[in-house]
């Protein structure tokens, strides 16, 4: 199963100078209790916007895509080719960013995208989510602690019905 895993707002911001724009404590939950004991893997900029502190993401295989030679991200492991990385293991969550969500999206079985219920500028954006993908769970909105409303919709593959979507929320 390849997933890929996000939350945008209303007009698909993802992220804005390297941060993601708004705080949602239960999203962060909602994403560790997806990806815990799974593969993520995620280009260079989105390892090194991690807080140091949750580098590398515990109880987790941390994959970083780097082109560079010799790119060092201490507790993962670095790979240069997005084939390689989404081949190491049966459950891989792609966490980021664009350009990696962009290049993984053909191969990807499910999406889990939080929706949250903003508008934002931002310099980082969602893909763009259309055939053939189909939503088969749409979560109801919730205000976060921190604020803004929020719900989280999985999509599947409408041409891969036989794949299982890996989604266990």
């Amino acid at each position: 199963m390849i997933g890929l895993v996000w939350a945008q707002s209303r007009n698909g911001v993802i992220g804005v100078d390297g941060r993601i724009p708004w705080r949602i404590p239960e999203d962060m939950a909602h994403f560790s209790a997806l990806t815990t004991g799974a593969t993520v893997v995620m280009g260079r900029a989105t390892w090194e916007s991690l807080p140091p502190r949750f580098r590398p993401l515990p109880d987790r295989r941390n994959v970083v895509l780097s082109r560079t030679a010799g790119y060092d991200a201490p507790g993962a492991e670095v790979v240069a080719d997005l084939d390689v990385a989404l081949g190491l293991r049966t459950d891989v969550w792609v966490m980021g960013g664009q350009a990696v969500y962009a290049a993984a999206l053909a191969r990807a079985d499910v999406l889990v995208v939080t929706e949250v219920d903003l508008d934002v500028a931002g310099d980082t954006h969602a893909p763009a989510v259309g055939d053939p993908w189909r939503r088969v769970e749409e979560g109801q909105w919730r205000t976060s602690s921190a604020g803004p409303r929020f719900r989280v919709v999985t999509w599947r593959r409408a041409d891969r019905p036989d794949r299982p979507d890996g989604a266990n929320h």
